[in-house]
């Protein structure tokens, strides 16, 4: 009986404190490279809404007038989408991927739509990702110390006759640099929520309720790093730092058990499906997934860090119409060292060859990419699918 009136004591008390919006604000932290920047362009939307699957995703991310949407109850301060520590908050909608040409897209759109829609409160997502940055260096955990020159590295800086102890003086310093200035961002954002968020309850406070790392290339390509990479274990480096990155995170910012997510790279789609042109990646590209994904295998993180594997979202239809693209490059120079043909005579040939190698379905398809394809094409259709899945693994955790 005492039990019972306890537990009803505190479901009333829990339930007022709802009631009056006084429970933590959940704070969701999203951080890497390139990939987590975002290179998806506004202009790609439409091809979201082309596929069954994924059209119910663009409902979300777009107004009836077609308009991105505006999250009112989901808040963002990202830096890094310009490459510098240029800070850009508001309110969630299009326009937080990488700067440049085109409003574009990251994984933080659809992650934001989809935990709000999970939660039903607010959230403020803190964002921190600078392009063509490493694991082994520019975002090395601290407690791995910093980056020690390997002996093929060093023999490679002497034949280009390079002053070793600078080399090596550089690479300290350049140690967990991005580490640092992902931390020293977060925690400014988190010393004043409400500058972010204007309705921020400081009574209430914050919960760190989860991290997302997409991150890669820049290791994956790594061959002085990583000499065996193509061989069984050639990465278990990263798989090393990666866990010790879990852990000086959760440690830093005081949150042993938070949630995290590795956002195992999946440019090309699993290797199981790489066409002849691919064979060539095949090992080395599988064994650093699987060396991302490690971690969220290791008993002491069973339960509160997962992978997902973004292969699954690979659009294999867009990358080979885009791969045919190539054509039109090549015939374009063709017709350009074609003498007898004037400029409006160029652009009628090109015209018709285009149409002779794409009907006008797949022509539309093609708008869906706005990027390299180690930017995942710079699809929408893709980044959305990826957001998506980022928010449903933390919220299975």
């Amino acid at each position: 009986m005492i039990f019972r009136v306890v537990t009803a004591t505190a479901l009333s008390l829990f339930c007022a404190l709802h009631a009056a919006g006084q429970e933590p604000l959940k704070v969701f932290i999203l951080a890497g490279q390139s990939n987590m920047q975002g290179h998806a362009e506004v202009s790609t939307f439409d091809h979201v809404g082309m596929d069954p699957k994924t059209a119910p995703i663009l409902a979300e991310m777009r107004n009836a007038d077609g308009t991105p949407r505006v999250c009112d109850n989901v808040w963002i301060s990202s830096i890094g989408n310009d490459g510098t520590e240029q800070e850009y908050h508001g309110k969630l909608t299009a326009g937080y991927g990488a700067k440049g040409r085109g409003t574009k897209i990251g994984p933080e759109f659809t992650f934001g739509i989809y935990m709000q829609k999970h939660l039903d409160e607010p959230i403020l997502i803190i964002k921190t990702a600078w392009g063509g940055k490493s694991l082994h260096t520019d975002f090395r955990p601290p407690t791995s110390g910093p980056y020690e020159l390997n002996e093929s590295q060093l023999e490679s800086l002497k034949k280009q006759g390079k002053d070793i102890d600078r080399a090596r003086a550089d690479r300290v310093d350049a140690s967990g640099r991005y580490y640092r200035l992902m931390l020293e961002h977060v925690n400014t954002v988190l010393h004043d929520i409400k500058r972010v968020y204007p309705e921020y309850d400081a009574q209430a406070g914050y919960d760190l309720a989860g991290f997302v790392w997409f991150q890669g290339w820049n290791d994956m390509v790594a061959r002085d790093v990583y000499p065996n990479r193509d061989k069984p274990g050639g990465y278990d480096l990263y798989s090393k730092l990666m866990a010790q990155f879990i852990r000086d995170v959760r440690s830093d910012l005081s949150a042993p058990r938070m949630p995290f997510v590795i956002g195992v790279m999946g440019v090309g789609g699993p290797v199981d499906d790489y066409g002849p042109d691919q064979q060539r990646y095949r090992s080395v590209h599988q064994n650093f997934r699987l060396a991302m994904a490690a971690p969220a295998s290791m008993p002491e993180f069973k339960g509160n860090v997962t992978a997902v594997w973004t292969e699954r979202f690979w659009d294999p239809e867009l990358a080979e119409l885009k791969a045919r693209s190539g054509k039109i490059k090549a015939k374009s120079q063709e017709l350009s060292k074609d003498e007898n043909l004037n400029r409006q005579q160029r652009e009628e040939a090109l015209a018709k060859f285009r149409a002779q190698l794409y009907t006008p379905r797949e022509l539309e398809i093609l708008k869906g990419s706005s990027n390299a394809e180690y930017h995942y094409n710079g699809s929408a259709k893709i980044m959305a699918q990826i957001g998506k899945a980022f928010a449903e693994a933390i919220t299975e955790m």
